[in-house]
């Protein structure tokens, strides 16, 4: 597998290119505002990029889409509750296989109801469910708290230790971490009882 971590846009947000190899076919993964960069290299390495995976429906995350679908053709995929008019609307536990490139979907709302994350070779992309050191917020429209609680303490903790964390923004002490480091060292992974949760993640 081939991975490039782009920070892109004025909210240092991070956009991914994933792909089966250099040269070969891929997707790229919530393109941001200031999407250049990410398509110099899909370009320069001369990519078949056939799908873009979006994380959730904030702007921030999907801005981009427009860009790459007009370089590369690449449909757009994203939760089936999300209104981006994508072509192909996902669920919790579907799998993607094009290729040597198998993707697992996890839904996770609570920073927007749509809100999901992509499992792949030994890597989760976890847009603004989870970032290193932190989470997203849940003071937004759209937000809920209580399904962050259970996205969080249920379905994020139970992943795979060793997997790669490949959060939206650049917002932790380092842009990737593993799912075993955020579960010891992420505030908003300790185990709580809701009523103890609420009043910590709603500021």
């Amino acid at each position: 597998m081939w991975l490039e971590q782009h920070e892109v846009g004025p909210g240092r947000n991070f956009t991914y290119i994933v792909a089966d190899r250099k040269g070969g076919e891929g997707v790229v993964i919530d393109p941001s505002y200031g999407i250049a960069p990410v398509l110099h290299s899909i370009d320069a390495q001369h990519l078949k990029v056939h799908h873009i995976l979006n994380t959730h429906s904030h702007s921030d995350h999907w801005a981009g889409n427009a860009e790459v679908r007009k370089l590369t053709g690449a449909k757009v995929v994203a939760h089936r509750s999300a209104l981006l008019g994508q072509d192909l609307s996902v669920g919790d536990g579907d799998r993607l296989d094009w290729g040597p490139l198998s993707i697992e979907v996890r839904h996770t709302p609570g920073h927007t109801a749509d809100s999901v994350l992509y499992i792949f070779e030994g890597h989760v992309a976890t847009g603004d469910t989870l970032f290193v050191d932190g989470c997203g917020r849940v003071d937004l429209p759209g937000s809920d708290p209580r399904a962050m609680f259970t996205s969080l303490l249920t379905t994020v903790v139970r992943l795979d230790d060793a997997l790669v964390v490949l959060p939206g923004h650049n917002y932790g002490r380092t842009p990737t971490s593993t799912i075993g480091r955020e579960k010891r060292e992420n505030d908003t992974l300790k185990p709580r009882t809701l009523e103890e949760f609420l009043p910590y993640i709603v500021v």
